[in-house]
């Protein structure tokens, strides 16, 4: 069997997902990014092991995020090239939904947000500092933890009621288009007996409710009302309830596709199929 590898070198992970030749997906792996040109090499390595594959069977490894620009030549001599990180993001994200068009959001270690169409035309529209990165640096302040794993199961159980200002709890008769239990300022009701799990679950409010907001500004900038989102943080607990409240409020279709997780590695692999084809 041939393979062609997609591997997107992000900031803190770097995912692998094999492509067969109609670009069909064989499989997907997600590794920690200690160092991003060892993690490329430990993923390599992994998934090819783990899927009883060898190099032989590679027939090229498309490279793209954050981490590709420090990759140079060929990886273990294999026919090697580079996507932009845009058109990965776009390409795959509309390959998993299935939509002709839509914003797209990359929610890694931080946030980008681009207009994609079919065909390949992806435009970054802007980009924000808030994402994963921003997530695990305060709950590693304010609860001692970093990892995304450990922050996603403890503000499970958090309650925000011990950190959020409702607009309930400033008004008796709130506009009538606002749900009153809607965030009015995140941690704007810090108590002080907070737990822990507490803190993570305001965190992880708060950067969600911002990646919320931007995707608005987004959809009016575009003329649409279809947002696809796409990242490792689109498995919180925390996405679907909150972009619901987003959908409720200003009409916008979220879609969180299955595997969004690895939307643009999957879309570098396709990008290479789909230039391969036309040459």
């Amino acid at each position: 069997m041939d393979v062609i590898l997609g591997i997107d070198i992000g900031g803190s992970t770097t995912k692998i997902v094999g492509l067969r030749a109609d670009g069909s997906i064989v499989s997907m792996l997600r590794v920690r990014a200690e160092d991003q040109v060892t993690s490329l090499y430990g993923a390599l390595g992994n998934y090819l092991s783990s899927n009883g594959l060898s190099l032989q069977n590679v027939r090229r490894v498309v490279l793209t995020g954050v981490g590709a620009s420090y990759v140079d030549g060929s990886i273990f001599g294999l026919p090697t090239c580079k996507v932009d990180e845009f058109s990965a993001s776009g390409t795959g994200a509309l390959a998993l939904s299935g939509q002709e068009s839509g914003v797209v959001v990359t929610m890694g270690t931080g946030t980008a947000f681009l207009w994609a169409e079919a065909g390949g035309a992806v435009r970054h529209l802007c980009g924000s500092g808030i994402g994963g990165g921003t997530l695990g640096g305060l709950c590693h302040k304010l609860v001692g933890m970093e990892r995304f794993g450990q922050i996603k199961k403890l503000a499970a159980q958090g309650d925000l009621g011990q950190v959020d200002l409702t607009i309930r709890d400033i008004t008796n008769h709130p506009a009538p288009t606002l749900d009153p239990t809607l965030t009015a300022a995140n941690f704007g009701n810090l108590a002080e007996d907070a737990s822990p799990a507490d803190l993570a679950a305001g965190t992880v409010n708060l950067v969600l409710q911002a990646i919320g907001t931007m995707t608005v500004l987004a959809c009016q900038s575009c003329g649409t009302q279809t947002v696809i989102l796409t990242g490792s943080m689109t498995t919180l607990d925390q996405v679907k309830p909150n972009f619901e409240n987003f959908e409720r409020l200003y009409g916008i279709h979220y879609i969180i596709p299955e595997s969004a997780t690895f939307a643009t590695a999957i879309g570098a692999g396709l990008c290479s199929l789909r230039k391969k084809a036309v040459e």
